[in-house]
């Protein structure tokens, strides 16, 4: 019997007002092939409002370029400024509406779950990911922003979350399934 392999192309965003990365990867099996790496500039434009179309606008080219069947994009962390924070959540959830126009799933990953994945360091620097990212998929040149990687980074690590469930067997839909099947794992 042959079993077929399944394809998917997985977009991640690291969202920005100035800057945004995104990375995308195609994901055969258990392999990861880089597909294009980039960075959306807005550090030119004044209006936050023009930032945010920007983002839209980029992001649905970029879909309908790559025709991704998942976006995996940074969550914002928590920062001393509130202001700064309630701009990148609006960067993401532009970037988020574009995916969801074009009915594509979105999966959130906090920045210490994606250096983690990565590096297995939760604490890990940006060129560390880049580094390690250079190594897993094998390209050489480094990018002029490391928005490029960090964006990357997202994709490969949401292919990671796939790889590591799927090989353990079971999913579970709740708790209590969870629970009922691992009695001698709960104290």
């Amino acid at each position: 019997m042959l079993i077929e392999k399944k394809e998917r192309v997985i977009m991640g965003i690291d969202p920005g007002t100035a800057i945004m990365g995104y990375g995308i990867v195609l994901e055969k099996g258990s392999k990861i092939e880089l597909v294009s790496m980039g960075i959306v500039r807005m550090d030119h434009l004044d209006d936050h409002f023009l930032k945010l179309q920007r983002i839209f606008e980029k992001t649905i080219g970029l879909i309908d370029e790559y025709k991704p069947d998942v976006l995996a994009i940074e969550a914002p962390f928590y920062g001393k400024n509130i202001q700064v924070m309630l701009k990148l959540g609006r960067a993401q959830g532009i970037a988020m509406a574009a995916a969801l126009s074009r009915n594509i799933s979105v999966t959130e990953y906090a920045p210490r779950k994606i250096k983690q994945s990565i590096t297995g360091k939760g604490t890990a620097s940006k060129e560390q990911v880049a580094a390690m990212l250079q190594r897993l998929l094998n390209f050489k040149e480094t990018p002029e922003f490391l928005d490029a990687t960090d964006g990357l980074a997202v994709a490969v690590c949401h292919s990671f979350q796939r790889i590591n469930t799927s090989n353990s067997g079971k999913s579970y839909s709740g708790w209590d399934a969870f629970a009922k099947d691992n009695k001698k794992r709960i104290k």
